[in-house]
């Protein structure tokens, strides 16, 4: 048992971020405020509509092969996953068409938000792409992953079940 929470945190702790938040940045820890978030996939929402459920931020651009790379286990863990906790994907893109091109190729379901004014991308701390965030049910960030991940592999599951306090 011992061995089995060392390797989780292990696990989380290879997945964090910077440990020094930029300005407006809200770290680990901090509840995301109320911001609006122009759709891509559909209509426009409020970051604060997601509350209720825990949520899966991915924050990406259309510039980066390692985020259209990860996208496909996001698809997959949304796909299996999608009653338990949320999926959305932010763009940081400046052109929306740009953005639509890779969500072409990408081929997901859950919903994408553009963020032009980058309001989103400082909150969330988004120095480097893909970032993907997970928040709990109330708005709190509990981790913050930086880099491209096999979302849908088991230990990943894993760490994302024991973070929200789900069984998966």
């Amino acid at each position: 048992m011992k061995k089995a929470l060392l390797s989780l945190a292990l696990s989380l702790a290879a997945m964090s971020g910077p440990a020094v938040a930029a300005p407006g940045e809200v770290p680990e820890g901090g509840t995301l405020q109320q911001m609006p978030m122009q759709g891509l996939t559909g209509g426009s929402k409020l970051l604060g509509d997601y509350r209720g459920k825990p949520l899966i931020i991915n924050v990406w651009a259309s510039y980066c092969p390692p985020c259209l790379a990860e996208m496909g286990s996001l698809e997959r863990l949304s796909k299996r996953y999608g009653k338990q906790f949320n999926v959305i994907g932010i763009s940081i893109d400046d052109y929306p068409e740009r953005a639509q091109a890779f969500l072409a190729q990408a081929k997901t379901s859950f919903p994408h938000f553009i963020d032009r004014k980058l309001a989103l991308e400082n909150m969330l701390g988004a120095n480097r792409i893909p970032l993907t965030v997970l928040v709990d049910a109330d708005g709190k960030i509990l981790h913050k992953v930086y880099g491209a991940k096999e979302w849908d592999s088991p230990d990943t599951v894993e760490a994302i079940g024991k973070a929200f306090g789900l069984r998966m």
